[in-house]
């Protein structure tokens, strides 16, 4: 049985002030007995101002908010899962990276978001998240405490060659940290992530932004924590703060052999256009 806490937080436009938050939550993770805190995306810096966000974006060496949540992890002996962190590549453009982070403070894992949020909602909000970032290129999984962790973020949730490619990996259990919009989080969010969970027969962690942002955009919040036969273990509603669950390994390896539809996936053929 492991304990994991999930951050869920309404980041702002101050770096500063949300490493605070992170760190506040590293130390309240750990002293509630957790063995891993999984954190949202963009935890860093959450701002649409290009110009103003300009001044706050960094290469990874030169994050701050990175090197302090490192410093905490390593102080609590704490495991991290930062969901991400908007970071400067070597060729100026932007990267959306997940960072897994040990209890020594060490970045085991890094993962680049490789599905880019390009779309208009009937709400009349419209993102183009590709003006400013680059897609990762491969998945990416790494051995944690609480399981092999494979990792997404956000908009990657839509896309399940993803996931079927992780759990051929090993991956025992998903973290999908998320800033969604509200009109696609009330109608989506529960649904999709359920889904993922069940496909796999996996742990399925999705920490996520909630609440009014400082820059104008508005979250859906509802954290939650999946079990492998698609149960919820938590949603954190609308409120931001820490959550706590308690998951069992064993149990994937129990509904796998109930149900074991990742050991009957076929690769598949070309299509035949009849």
């Amino acid at each position: 049985m492991s304990r994991i806490a999930v951050l869920q937080m309404t980041a702002g436009v101050d770096p500063a002030v949300n490493a605070v938050t992170l760190e506040t939550a590293i130390a309240d993770a750990a002293a509630q007995g957790a063995a891993m805190l999984f954190t949202p995306e963009m935890s860093g810096l959450i701002d649409r101002d290009r110009q103003r966000a300009a001044a706050n974006l960094h290469a990874e060496a030169d994050d701050p908010v990175l090197a302090r949540v490192c410093a905490a992890a390593a102080d609590k002996r704490l495991w991290v899962h930062i969901g991400s962190l908007a970071i400067r590549r070597a060729d100026g453009r932007l990267a959306n990276r997940a960072y897994v982070i040990d209890d020594a403070g060490r970045v085991r894992a890094t993962y680049d978001k490789m599905h880019l949020f390009d779309v208009d909602l009937p709400s009349g909000e419209s993102w183009r998240e590709s003006a400013s970032y680059a897609p990762g290129e491969a998945p990416v999984v790494v051995d944690t405490p609480v399981g092999r962790l494979g990792l997404a973020i956000c908009y990657d949730l839509r896309f399940p060659a993803l996931f079927a490619a992780l759990t051929q990996a090993g991956a025992t259990i998903l973290a999908v940290p998320a800033a969604f919009t509200r009109p696609t989080g009330a109608a989506h969010w529960h649904i999709l992530l359920r889904a993922r969970a069940i496909e796999a027969g996996v742990h399925l962690v999705a920490a996520a932004q909630t609440g009014e942002h400082s820059d104008g955009r508005a979250t859906y919040g509802h954290s939650l924590v999946v079990g492998p036969w698609g149960d919820v273990l938590l949603d954190m509603g609308e409120v931001a703060g820490l959550g706590l669950a308690t998951i069992d390994p064993a149990e994937v390896e129990a509904v796998r052999a109930r149900l074991p539809a990742i050991r009957h996936r076929r690769a598949m053929p070309a299509v035949v256009r009849a």
